[in-house]
């Protein structure tokens, strides 16, 4: 599977330009993936799917996204959430949502739209989710939405899945920065019947795995019953390293193909100064790689331990890891490859420049900068203090 990812990389950087044009992927591309497997790698088995591990799935992801940013995520975030809909999900559901062999979710956190209870039963929702990364080809979208209250109650927030035939998508990304190419569309709901057993009473970083999940009793598999916290911050870290080494392969062609503007005049790479900076972003990111397959492994470590190993103050430290994995990455990119390429290598479309715009926007994303940079470590020590909200 890997070795299908590392064939596929290298022809997605000439296209880089293309699929921002387009805001997602080609058609070819999307059946190239498909016929390569990449979007049942974490499909259980009994479903048609290759229950790989999470290791080789994000092995995969720094693959395609060291070659294409906006194609990596758009692929990692849809195809990512096989993992969460099988470990909570009932049987019944997940032989619906896993029928055609192939799943493509995308999720959202924030709570958009509504939900009312339908007289025979599930609710009737509605409303638009924006920021859906994997959205043209979804085959499925998981979101979040408020259930309407009764008189003088609190909303009450409702978790739930549905099928691609209960939603639309609107034709509006592409402004952005960076990922421009990310397939991160929004998508409207209109009056869809969303079964009770299709949706959870619960915000996903509610949900905890200590009691076990689902997923752990229907499949025998530790990996269905890991944090679903830690494991949205892995889906960015992965993500984050993919496109820094992209930056990184660009800048080792530089040292091979340019020269130095003052005398002595010779090749990048026989430059000291050259040779040092190369020498900080390449270990920046090797450690930054080091590090998120460490963080993957002890995601791993922690679902083989069983579910009362998956504590909320675990789920936060891997979320820090993750955020220090980002930092790694950024770094590398912004503090030494960035400013010495050359104003020629970072101009609009370049490949730096493409990176730079990308790693931008991860960073500003709002799950990626509150979640991680404050909440994670207030949450962390909230629990291993002991301390309780009173809020």
């Amino acid at each position: 599977m890997i070795a299908r990812a590392e064939a596929i990389a290298p022809t997605l950087v000439p296209r880089q330009a293309e699929v921002e044009d387009r805001t997602y992927y080609a058609e070819d591309v999307h059946e190239a993936f498909s016929k390569a497997g990449f979007y049942r790698i974490l499909v259980p088995r009994r479903y048609g799917g290759y229950e790989f591990g999470v290791d080789t799935f994000f092995r995969v992801v720094r693959t395609l996204a060291r070659g294409c940013p906006s194609t990596g995520w758009m692929y990692c975030l849809g195809a990512v959430h096989a993992v969460f809909a099988a470990t909570v999900f009932p049987e019944r559901v997940q032989e619906t949502i896993f029928s055609g062999g192939d799943f493509i979710a995308p999720s959202t956190v924030l709570p958009c739209g509504t939900a009312e209870r339908h007289p025979d039963g599930g609710w009737i929702v509605n409303g638009t989710w924006g920021y859906c990364s994997g959205a043209p080809y979804a085959t499925h979208f998981i979101g979040h939405t408020l259930v309407t209250p009764e008189e003088g109650d609190e909303p009450e927030v409702l978790l739930f899945v549905v099928s691609s035939d209960q939603f639309r998508r609107l034709d509006d990304w592409g402004r952005q920065l960076g990922l421009k190419g990310s397939g991160s569309h929004s998508l409207v709901i209109d009056n869809a019947h969303v079964p009770d057993d299709q949706t959870l009473p619960t915000h996903q970083s509610q949900y905890r795995v200590t009691q076990d999940t689902p997923g752990v009793r229907l499949h025998i598999n530790p990996q269905y019953g890991g944090g679903p916290v830690s494991f949205a911050f892995l889906e960015a870290a992965c993500l984050a390293v993919g496109i820094a080494k992209g930056a990184l392969d660009e800048y080792e062609h530089l040292m091979r193909t340019r020269t130095t503007m003052f005398p002595p005049i010779v090749s990048r790479a026989e430059d000291p100064d050259f040779q040092r900076w190369y020498g900080e972003a390449t270990g920046k990111l090797a450690t930054a790689e080091a590090a998120v397959a460490g963080t993957v492994a002890r995601w791993q470590d922690l679902c083989a331990e069983g579910p009362q190993a998956f504590t909320a103050e675990q789920d936060w430290r891997i979320a820090t890891m993750c955020r220090e994995v980002i930092r790694l990455s950024w770094a590398a990119v912004e503090q030494y490859v960035f400013p010495t390429a050359g104003s020629s290598s970072v101009s609009k479309g370049q490949r730096i420049e493409r990176v730079w715009r990308d790693l931008s926007t991860l960073q500003s994303h709002a799950g990626i900068a509150v979640a991680m940079n404050t909440m994670a470590n207030r949450e962390l020590a909230k629990a291993r203090f002991g301390i309780e909200d009173h809020h």
